[in-house]
């Protein structure tokens, strides 16, 4: 089973219907999908509201655990946590923060801001992340991404390393903006790629996917697995 808490339907801009994205990551043996399209706060409670009701139509009909999410992209730093709660109270489930990937401009500050936000779940590529701010996201609850995807994925094994040290928590998504789904063979090649081992996978591919999914149902009154 694969757990997959960053994806993009064409709502912002991947290239699949939100329920279609559900239903071919059901088809590929995913245990949880997150829907995690590109907002700000003009688009959120938008995207929000008609995530919600996709996935809850999913649920309701096939076994798999589809969340309706956000994945605040090139906001501002210093809104991040204004955000980040408007999108909970707008309905998103889940909430990333577009990481200071090496690969886009992103504001110097935005990991900072995101890993201080208890309202944020994940932190996606976050590139050169400092060990401070990884301590910070230890301490927040807040979840450091290896990424699936080719231009995020060249600072995996630098994210991985500062999360060891500071005992951050690590999950693997895929950033899907197409039919490029995870296998749990490709994630396991994620999580060795970064420099981690064997010992290693059962925890940044099930443990801590676990510990997330039980957290967002936690918070949303949902029963558990």
């Amino acid at each position: 089973m694969v757990y997959d808490f960053h994806t993009h339907t064409t709502l912002s801009d991947g290239s699949l219907s939100p329920m279609e994205l559900i239903r071919r990551a059901s088809v590929a043996g995913y245990r949880a999908v997150g829907l995690t399209d590109h907002v700000a706060l003009g688009s959120l409670s938008r995207f929000a509201q008609e995530l919600s009701q996709d996935c809850a139509l999913a649920r309701d009909r096939w076994e798999i655990r589809a969340l309706p999410g956000v994945e605040l992209t090139h906001v501002p730093a210093a809104a991040i946590a204004e955000v980040a709660r408007a999108a909970k109270e707008a309905g998103a489930w889940l909430v990333v923060v577009h990481g200071e990937t090496i690969s886009e401009p992103v504001e110097k500050g935005t990991n900072l801001a995101a890993v201080s936000c208890r309202d944020v779940d994940i932190l996606a590529h976050p590139g050169l992340i400092t060990l401070e701010e990884a301590e910070l996201a230890a301490r927040n609850g807040v979840f450091l991404e290896l990424s699936a995807r080719p231009a995020h994925s060249v600072a995996n094994g630098h994210v991985a390393k500062m999360a060891r040290l500071a005992g951050a928590k690590l999950i693997v998504n895929s950033d899907s903006h197409d039919l490029d789904f995870l296998t749990e063979g490709q994630a396991r090649r994620i999580v060795l790629a970064a420099s981690l081992e064997e010992k290693d996978l059962e925890e940044v591919l099930r443990t801590n996917p676990e510990i997330l999914l039980e957290r967002i149902l936690a918070e949303r009154n949902q029963p558990p697995e």
